[in-house]
């Protein structure tokens, strides 16, 4: 009879099951008091296991790399990319029965290298932004002019500056309002038209006193209609001779 020859089960230090996947050299954050095997300096705040027993970094030949916490993955990226050696340092969680990355192990100068590039790529994005913001801006400065140049055309009699302030108003990035819509960037004349009487409404009628007095929101609609009504009747009627 033929006897299988007993399972050695691997050393309860280091529960591989449980080990994060990777490429290249782990170093343990120890839950225990920890000393190095060979120089029995201790404890230890990062080991590295060599035939299940655990080695201070020194003796490791890992004593001269940096520590850099997780949290920013392109340096972490380029700082393995640019060091020729590197580790991976993880920590077991017991709640949750699995070993979790606390960083990397790097060279010195590899890391410094790395930061230099995310800086580079930093300031790369930042002079993009910049770009886009002007461009936005001046997109935005031609869809307000275009938007009151509409604004007098439907409304002949709106003074010049009104229409450049209700077509700012209602153009402005990010404000949901009727000139960010669909309608409104087509300029059609419903979208406009939404504009410049939600001004008059505002400006040229007791409405906001009358919301703050309580009345509903309709029921003030109701009573300023006419005011709004009649001045939109004038800025149409007016002509293109008589507008301000």
């Amino acid at each position: 009879m033929v006897h299988e020859p007993p399972v050695v089960p691997e050393p309860r230090t280091v529960p591989r099951a449980t080990l994060p996947s990777r490429t290249g050299l782990l170093v343990f954050q120890p839950l225990k008091r920890r000393h190095c095997a060979e120089c029995r300096r201790g404890p230890l705040p990062l080991l590295v296991l060599e035939d299940g027993v655990p080695r201070c970094l020194d003796c490791a030949d890992l004593g001269h790399l940096v520590f850099l916490p997780s949290g920013d993955t392109a340096l972490t990226r380029r700082s393995r990319e640019e060091s020729v050696l590197s580790a991976v340092i993880v920590r077991f969680n017991r709640r949750k029965s699995r070993y979790e990355r606390q960083g990397v192990l790097v060279e010195e100068a590899a890391l410094a290298r790395a930061e230099q590039r995310c800086l580079a790529d930093a300031e790369a994005r930042r002079r993009r932004r910049v770009r886009d913001a002007r461009r936005r801006s001046a997109q935005d400065a031609l869809f307000t002019q275009a938007f009151a140049a509409e604004i007098r055309r439907l409304f002949p009699g709106c003074p010049a500056d009104r229409a450049r302030a209700i077509a700012a108003h209602a153009a402005e990035r990010g404000s949901g309002r009727v000139g960010r819509s669909a309608a409104g960037r087509a300029l059609t004349e419903g979208a406009v038209t939404s504009a410049v009487v939600a001004s008059v409404r505002h400006l040229d009628t007791p409405y906001d006193r009358l919301l703050m007095s309580g009345v509903p929101r309709q029921e003030a609609r109701r009573r300023i209609a006419a005011a709004v009504e009649t001045v939109l009747r004038g800025w149409t009627e007016a002509g293109l001779g008589s507008a301000g």
